[in-house]
């Protein structure tokens, strides 16, 4: 045993000093040899190759753990830890080590780790050196619970993680874990590289979808007092009372949705390449370097991202390279795309387009007749050929020509004079003929399946129901899922960390916000 831990041996009592590595190692040896004895063990005839795994899966991880702690033992036995430092004006003094425990992917392990003490606090040398976390869990199993976490919900992600490992955090635990990782989605969205090798042609498509929201009802239902209530022994009896209780509910008013949704907004990018295709002709492949991005912020925000991501990738406002952003007919996308992206071109998705042509076709013909069918498919036809302003003629002269009066007129009326007004605002958006000329897109599927994986498939389901403020880094983490980018991610983590690695949080951050341009006062 080296000299210096012989005297950090001698200066703690026999019945509570650390052990050697020496010790641990003898202690691994042991468990090494006791799994090779159980594997050249006769296998009784009753037993099967399933009894055997089951078996020798708790043995491996025993030894998992002894290893762990060996490796924990060496690094604080090669710690050049001095009696006494004198750090950044605060004088230290060197503790006796202290015990531990950390859980690991392995299970828990116990080590020991010197103190170095200091008025105010102090902090422990070994923990510094190996970036072990604060709170008790290693920056591998949180990662592994949290990138679980995006894809189920946190009751699933403990059951997942107890069937393979044999222990696992609480639900609690877990979402604490998912608001500690989002603590630095913000920082790694604004810092993550661009792709080595990108298209020529920019493809931005932008999106939002309603996730359950709680109401402020519910809130004070979870954070109030709890009525205590008869506890019933029978699970019939307890689920009858479970019954009456919802019945005393007061019942939706015509109108009310309890979804009470709140909106998050999606942004897909990804690159088309020029190449050449069988015919010769030239043509644009891709997508390239799909990218994703989400938050319950104002949407505003998607698209300042959606310019800072763009210049990043090389395609900022002087570069001369083409962007296109195609969305749906909202308003409010339109104005922030022109605003933000002045140089780009603006498509309306065509599905959404036809959606008010067969709108406007249902005032003419029967809703489900061939003839409206054979209409609407004609109209497709031209307007994807670019003619969409004869389209519109059209259906100004129908208009003018509709009957005022009759059964049904006016609804029939309105119906078209809604479609036609929606189409007409929007005939810079739909020059559909230049843009297949050019190979470019005209539909917003990407970002529709992104809206339904990213956001539908984990924060759209029954019984949810969230707190945008919690919601929004589980969001985020998921995108980084999605992108590819996990493991650089938790590596982002423990860098940024500094000295002490916290990565646990019960508080969830603010959603981001915009930068406020305030108007300067004129001075008199």
């Amino acid at each position: 045993m080296p000299a210096r831990a012989e005297k950090v041996a001698a200066a703690v009592p026999l019945h509570n000093r650390p052990p050697t590595s020496e010790e641990v190692e003898r202690d691994a040896r042991a468990q090494f040899d006791a799994v090779v004895a159980f594997v050249k063990r006769p296998l009784p005839a009753e037993r099967t190759i399933l009894d055997f795994e089951r078996a020798l899966v708790p043995l491996v991880f025993a030894l998992a753990r002894c290893l762990v702690a060996l490796f924990l033992c060496r690094r604080h036995e090669e710690l050049e830890v001095p009696t006494t430092e004198t750090l950044e004006g605060r004088f230290y003094t060197r503790s006796q080590p202290q015990d531990r425990e950390i859980a690991t992917f392995f299970g828990r392990v116990r080590y020991w780790r010197t103190y170095m003490r200091a008025a105010g606090g102090g902090y422990y040398p070994l923990d510094r050196r190996l970036k072990l976390p604060v709170e008790g869990f290693s920056l591998f199993l949180v990662g592994l619970v949290g990138r679980i976490a995006t894809k189920i919900s946190y009751a699933q992600t403990r059951l997942v993680v107890q069937c393979f490992l044999g222990q696992s955090p609480s639900v609690a635990s877990i979402e604490r874990m998912v608001l500690g990782l989002g603590k630095s989605t913000t920082a790694w969205f604004e810092q993550v590289p661009p792709p080595d090798d990108d298209g020529d042609v920019l493809v931005i498509m932008i999106d939002s979808k309603a996730t359950p929201t709680a109401t402020d009802h519910e809130l004070k239902k979870r954070r109030g007092k709890r009525t205590k209530r008869r506890r019933e022994r029978s699970a019939r009896h307890r689920q009858r009372t479970r019954r009456e209780r919802w019945q005393a509910k007061k019942r939706r008013k015509k109108g009310d949705h309890s979804k009470n949704g709140r909106a998050a907004t999606l942004v897909v990018m990804y690159t088309l390449k020029s190449a050449k295709g069988p015919d010769g002709q030239k043509r644009l492949e891709g997508p390239l370097n799909r990218r994703v991005y989400a938050s319950y912020a104002k949407k505003k925000h998607a698209f300042v991202v959606a310019r800072r991501d763009a210049n990043r990738r090389g395609f900022g406002p002087g570069s001369g390279k083409r962007i296109q952003i195609v969305v749906d007919g909202e308003k409010n996308f339109e104005l922030y795309a022109k605003a933000i992206f002045p140089e780009a071109i603006l498509t309306l998705d065509v599905i959404h387009a036809m959606e008010y042509v067969w709108k406007a076709g249902r005032s003419f013909h029967r809703e489900g007749s061939k003839a409206l069918t054979a209409w609407a498919k004609a109209q497709k036809a031209r307007i994807l050929n670019g003619q969409i302003k004869p389209v519109l003629r059209e259906l100004e002269k129908k208009l003018e020509a509709f009957p005022k009066t009759g059964p049904g007129n006016k609804g029939k009326r309105t119906r078209l004079a809604t479609a036609l007004n929606y189409l007409s605002k929007r005939v810079a958006l739909m020059n559909y003929g230049e843009l297949l000329d050019q190979d470019l897109e005209i539909c917003t599927g990407p970002v529709e399946g992104a809206v339904r994986f990213v956001i539908g498939q984990r924060f759209d389901t029954a019984g949810m129901r969230w707190i945008p403020e919690r919601s929004e880094a589980l969001l985020q983490l998921r995108c980084i899922e999605v992108n590819g980018h996990w493991d650089d991610f938790v590596r982002f983590v423990e860098k940024r960390a500094g000295p002490t690695l916290s990565i646990m949080e019960s508080a969830p951050q603010a959603l981001p916000q915009l930068a406020v341009k305030r108007k300067k006062k004129k001075v008199a």
